[in-house]
């Protein structure tokens, strides 16, 4: 802006109006690990009555996110079925869910073991979960579908701020960028030697929010048992099932809560 750097402000506001009006949209700073950390704290010293001035740090980095209605954006990402019959049929035994369903699936497993998990025990529940470092992650973006390796994919997740990894016990700008090499080309192949563990990323934070992935997992763990159990749907459930299931849902989030070990934070820069 030049010499008038002081109306950004304005600038923006102006914009942040269009881009939700006429795109559904909206433009959000991503937060430093350290700012979500002083949240963290912030939010530990009000439970205690005790007020603490953070500094807010600014990373002058902004992503576009979407405004619409989540029933709208269901709609929107609805696959058509014809293409993807014919997609599916290039696919093999390898191949794995799509990207996003992937990616709730690690941060659900990175949140659920106290917000970090090493690389062996993540890719340990993963081949559990049949998404083995050999699988291919389709990209839901693309007709006909493009596929990724497991390790591009992961590679892919760290640059664009979903995921964040780093060497166990390194300090966060101790003279070189965390989590930039590609995933599978750690130095020396030796995973004593060089431990990696993951977090969530900025971005995750600002688009998906601990609270939804929480809902997810709910979701799932209760409909699994329910399923499990012959129950039936929720059309033909009568109050008191629905009522059940609703106090059910209530004690697994607790569960995923303590799991997470603290409390759930929602969508940041809302």
């Amino acid at each position: 802006m030049g010499s008038k750097s002081r109306k950004f402000g304005e600038v923006f506001t102006r914009a942040q109006e269009i881009l939700r009006k006429t795109f559904g949209m909206e433009l959000v700073e991503l937060q430093t690990r350290v700012e979500e950390k002083d949240d963290e704290q912030k939010k530990d010293l009000e439970k205690l009555g005790i007020k603490k001035k953070t500094a807010s740090t600014n990373t002058k980095t902004f992503i576009l996110r979407s405004v619409l209605h989540p029933s709208l954006i269901e709609i929107a990402a609805s696959p058509d079925d014809d293409i993807l019959r014919v997609d599916q049929a290039d696919h093999t035994e390898d191949d794995v869910g799509d990207e996003v369903g992937v990616l709730y699936v690690i941060l659900a497993l990175i949140l659920v073991n106290g917000k970090t998990i090493s690389d062996s025990e993540l890719r340990s529940l993963l081949k559990r979960m049949r998404l083995p470092g050999a699988a291919n992650v389709p990209q839901n973006n693309q007709s006909p579908l493009q596929m990724f390796t497991f390790d591009a994919f992961l590679t892919i997740c760290i640059r664009q701020g979903y995921l964040d990894r780093q060497r166990v016990g390194e300090v966060k700008g101790a003279g070189k960028k965390r989590g930039r090499a590609a995933v599978g080309t750690q130095a020396g192949g030796d995973d004593n030697a060089n431990a990696w563990e993951w977090r969530w990323g900025s971005r995750a934070m600002s688009e998906v929010g601990e609270v939804d992935i929480a809902r997810f997992v709910t979701d799932f763990m209760v409909e699994r048992e329910r399923a499990e159990t012959g129950g039936e749907d929720e059309e033909d459930e009568d109050e008191d099932e629905r009522q059940e299931a609703e106090k059910r849902r209530e004690q697994v989030m607790k569960g995923v809560e303590r799991a997470a070990s603290g409390s759930l934070a929602g969508i940041t820069g809302s």
